[in-house]
């Protein structure tokens, strides 16, 4: 074993050293990020292999035209595989990838576990095959953006490259699952919020590009979804995409808030095993009267895109109750639809691993096509709209809505049906889906756990720098601490040998009792007779502001603006000292990371 290691080591070493002979650092990140681009495409092949050879294996033999008693266990039976394989083999939580790559790059790190270049493709594929109703993509991009950080980390490579090489990742995974290089590059920019310049550019591309023909050499170059286009768009229609897209963002809105709110109740559950029983039970039970809701629900997808408002739509229904009854299609879409989150949610509550990816475009998928049926039944103003033009518009809708995402929706819903040719509707849908959600929700589902605990990346650079500041990095905990019954003259000995100005007088139990400002004492200072009449206690003033170590550093900053101070002491949750922040050290540690932050 450790003759491998060394060997690997050798390797390592004199590609680095041939590399620092013959290329940049620009052009040897290239050639990274061309390696993470055929890594994230191997990987996601082999996890869309796996979901699709488990699937099969176990509802291949299902019967189409009735309701099949297994959809009760096998759901219950992947959680439980894959809560065994996270404990008891992987040791670390694996779920909310997406959200992981945020926090590694909103903390500067670039830090992502080897073992997500692996462990997530073995779970999730675990999860969906059973029929978890989730998606594949989330996982896939930890996987990705994994294979880059450890990729950067393999050649000692600094922070801000290795947060470079997990966005090249992270785009290489969604190009290569999707067959879609533009949504790739759009996903790193406006979800993973890496600024784009030509230096970030040009990997992010490689990347993408790399992973599309890798995946295009596996498995073709069709589209994800079978789409023709039979009624182009007219302007005549506007009205109805406008209002498509506000019920895309009030359904992306639905989606977030149940979401949150179950994800809030598997929280309080301790209990791996009853954990397990609450999602195992809910995703069962939605599972066997809506088998849709089986895996990643793209099976869904591709009937209603190819049949639109044929009756051929109605295969949607097959192995549940409603088979053969197709005058309840619409109320079977309407309940799949409501339910579709719970089932999302279980399943990772429980203790899959999956992400939200596919479930937002089942969801729009579904959501559009039943916007269309309605209106065509009153056909209001005497427009009609196509079925399924409208379902690729709601895929695009409310994916927009829950990632806050709008050009991703966009070129992602074309680049996976292949409908270029409804771009406009796409843009308008889109456009209009997002604006309905911001105005309730100013995050996405992704961020918003993040930006609840103000740890989040964002495209504002003065708040994006703020945010990679580190409190701990600028406190001053070097200053001597006062006792509340030290007299005079012992403060003198102790500040004198001392260049601050301000120093803590703490109880016995480290407790925060005041300040001392040198500045206050220069009348009593110089008197000795005075030394032991006053206490410092007598001496101490009140802070003019108190920080916490769990504060954020822009509410740091909003603190020192409205306290007019120049240092201000700072405690723990517990209201223990812990030390000084001055500002202008602050602002030394803002304007060094700035000039960091924006050199390309």
């Amino acid at each position: 074993m450790q003759s491998i290691s060394t060997f690997s080591n050798n390797i390592v070493r004199r590609i680095h050293v041939w590399s620092e002979k013959h290329l940049t650092p620009k052009q040897f990140l290239l050639v990274l990020s061309f390696f993470v681009g055929i890594g994230a495409a191997l990987a996601a092949w082999l996890l869309k292999w796996l979901i699709h050879e488990i699937e099969h294996l176990l509802t291949s033999h299902f019967i189409a035209t009735g309701s099949n008693w297994l959809y009760l266990v096998y759901p219950i039976v992947g959680i439980l595989l894959t809560a065994l394989f996270i404990k008891y083999i992987v040791r670390d939580d694996i779920g909310h990838g997406v959200t992981k790559i945020l926090y590694a790059i909103s903390r500067k790190q670039g830090f992502i576990k080897s073992h997500n270049c692996l462990s997530s493709v073995v779970a999730s594929a675990t999860t969906i095959g059973f029929g978890g109703s989730v998606g594949a993509e989330s996982p896939i991009v930890l996987t990705g953006s994994a294979i880059g950080s450890s990729l950067g980390r393999l050649f000692n490579l600094d922070h801000k490259t290795l947060m470079l090489l997990i966005g090249c990742g992270a785009s290489g995974a969604v190009a290569g699952i999707f067959k879609a290089p533009i949504a790739g590059l759009t996903f790193t920019l406006e979800v993973l919020m890496i600024d784009l310049t030509m230096a970030s550019l040009m990997p992010i591309m490689v990347s993408c590009l790399t992973a599309t023909c890798i995946t295009y050499a596996l498995t073709g170059t069709e589209a994800m979804f079978s789409f023709e286009l039979m009624d182009p768009f007219v302007i005549d229609r506007v009205p109805t995409a406008v209002l498509l897209g506000v019920c895309c963002g009030l359904l992306s809105l639905y989606f977030t808030r149940v979401m949150n709110g179950f994800e809030r109740i598997f929280a309080k559950v301790n209990n791996m095993y009853s954990k397990l029983a609450l999602g195992g039970v809910v995703l069962s039970a939605l599972i066997y009267f809506f088998p849709s809701l089986y895996g990643e629900g793209y099976s869904t997808i591709t009937t209603l895109l190819r049949e639109g408002g044929n009756a051929g739509a109605d295969s949607v229904m097959n192995n549940s109750l409603f088979a053969g009854h197709g005058n309840l299609l619409l109320v079977y879409l309407g309940l799949t639809m409501l339910f579709k989150v719970f089932a999302t949610t279980a399943t990772n509550g429980g203790g899959g691993c999956g992400g939200t990816f596919a479930p937002s475009l089942f969801l729009g998928c579904i959501g559009g096509y039943v916007f269309a049926s309605i209106w065509n039944m009153y056909q209001p103003f005497g427009i009609y709209v196509p079925c399924t033009n409208y379902a690729l518009l709601g895929m695009a809708g409310v994916m927009s809505g829950v990632f806050h995402a709008p050009l991703t929706g966009v070129f992602l819903i074309a680049e996976l049906t292949g409908g270029y040719a409804l771009f406009i509707p796409l843009m308008i849908v889109s456009a209009c889906s997002y604006l309905t959600i911001h105005a309730f929700e100013p995050h996405s589902i992704y961020s918003m756990r993040l930006a609840r605990r103000g740890e989040l990346l964002t495209h504002n650079k003065d708040r994006s720098v703020l945010t990679l500041l580190s409190m701990d990095a600028i406190i001053d905990k070097s200053r001597p601490i006062l006792k509340p019954d030290m007299n005079l003259g012992e403060v003198v000995q102790i500040i004198s040998q001392s260049k601050s100005i301000h120093f803590a007088v703490c109880d016995m139990t480290g407790n925060l009792q005041g300040i001392i400002n040198i500045n206050a004492l220069r009348k009593l200072i110089f008197r000795s007779e005075l030394y032991r009449m006053y206490k410092a206690e007598q001496l101490m003033q009140k802070p003019q502001g108190l920080l916490r170590t769990d504060m954020s550093m822009p509410a740091v900053m909003e603190t020192f603006e409205h306290s007019d101070a120049g240092t201000l002491s700072v405690t723990d949750a517990d209201g223990k000292f812990v030390g000084f922040i001055q500002k202008s050290r602050l602002y030394e540690a803002y304007r060094k990371v700035m000039k960091d932050f924006s050199e390309e």
